[in-house]
């Protein structure tokens, strides 16, 4: 209990969980938690009561670096002119999954 925060409540954390048919972690909910031991046996419990899940990964929130959605534009424009990079020159055939 030593990551407890100057007001005394544990840290908040993401959960993010994969479906036994996800291919993917989905952001599912926050949680706090005093270390991400108990985070990951709270999420499990909160998030996970019906079985459906196969993996769980549990982040503080303080942790986390996002962009911001108000620098969109000049944050992704390097992207744009990049069009190599985008399967837009040959056609993908219907029978492959995923793409």
């Amino acid at each position: 209990m030593d990551e407890m925060c100057a007001q005394g409540e544990w840290p908040l954390y993401e959960v993010f969980v994969r479906s036994k048919r996800g291919l993917n972690h989905v952001h599912v909910g926050s949680l706090h938690a005093a270390d991400g031991e108990m985070a990951l046996r709270r999420a499990r419990d909160l998030f996970t009561r019906r079985n459906e899940g196969v993996s769980i990964w549990v982040v503080k929130s303080a942790d986390i670096t996002a962009s911001s959605p108000d620098e969109k534009d000049p944050f992704f424009a390097p992207s744009a002119d990049k069009v190599y990079r985008h399967p837009t020159f040959y056609d993908i055939p219907d029978n492959v999954p995923h793409m």
